[in-house]
């Protein structure tokens, strides 16, 4: 009898486990549409409200090509370019799911890259109060370059943490396995400062659309860690067939928060009368 019940029951769950992908998708295709079709309808324009949710977009702070102000201001566009090189080099060209935080050292030093950040950010700060003193004239690809460091701190942290959440077989390895691994990342921050100082403007779409689609891949994998965390999933997907209803409901959450933080700021813009 228990066997019949437990014959039984497997079609059930199998039927409800489709159903409940189902709904995933169509409420991710709901979300997704909304958002596309919502104006403003240009690429950039779009890029733009993801940068309003998220960012100052203070134009002396920002870069600036072919007349056109870039989304995110320099420091957050580095930020989050950083962190796309970072997640680009650990997930792709490592193709590892890399599931520990890095060593001690590197640790170290990645730490010292966001207070370097926190420190830059806040001489810049001052500089808006004439009366206050600051240690140097700020400039906007001396943020572009602290916010890049700190990118990689994003993702050296958040990608192992992703995984270790996921997947139930992720790979024991750091997100940065070595001092050569953490030298060809700062390679590449060194190229992608070299590249945006030249101010070309074939970079404004790349520029633009990268850094605000990583702001969002961002979100999407801490808010998926955070799905699988409360819904006591976490450690049981196997492949990216099976992980693919949680990725989406994190795509979901970051949509949504993104829509509410639009219309926040938009209220409090239109009450205080601030510039929009």
């Amino acid at each position: 009898m228990a066997g019949q019940i437990q014959k039984d029951r497997a079609p059930a769950r199998s039927f409800f486990t489709a159903w409940w992908q189902w709904g995933v998708a169509l409420l991710s295709l709901a979300i997704a549409t909304g958002a596309l079709l919502a104006p403003p309808w240009s690429l950039l324009s779009k890029c733009d409200l993801v940068g309003y949710a998220f960012c100052h977009r203070i134009p002396s702070h920002s870069f600036h090509l072919t007349g056109r102000q870039l989304p995110l201001c320099a420091r957050c566009s580095g930020t989050y370019l950083g962190a796309l090189w970072g997640l680009f080099f650990m997930g792709v060209i490592r193709c590892r799911r890399a599931s520990r935080l890095p060593s001690a050292p590197i640790l170290a030093l990645l730490v010292g890259f966001f207070f370097l950040q926190a420190a830059d950010g806040l001489n810049s700060y001052l500089t808006l109060f004439p009366a206050l003193p600051h240690l140097y004239e700020p400039h906007n690809l001396l943020r572009f370059a602290t916010g890049a460091l700190n990118g990689l701190t994003i993702s050296a942290l958040v990608f192992p943490l992703f995984n270790f959440a996921l997947w139930r077989v992720p790979d024991p390895v750091p997100s940065i396995r070595g001092w050569r691994e953490m030298g060809v990342l700062l390679m590449g921050i060194g190229g992608l400062i070299a590249l945006v100082s030249t101010h070309s403007p074939v970079l404004l779409y790349p520029l633009a659309v990268g850094s605000t689609l990583t702001v969002i891949l961002v979100l999407t994998l801490i808010n998926t860690t955070i799905v699988v965390m409360v819904t006591g999933r976490e450690g049981r997907a196997e492949s990216w067939a099976q992980a693919w209803p949680f990725l989406l409901l994190g795509l979901d959450l970051s949509l949504l928060e993104m829509g509410a933080l639009i219309l926040l700021r938009g209220l409090i813009t239109c009450w205080l009368d601030f510039p929009s």
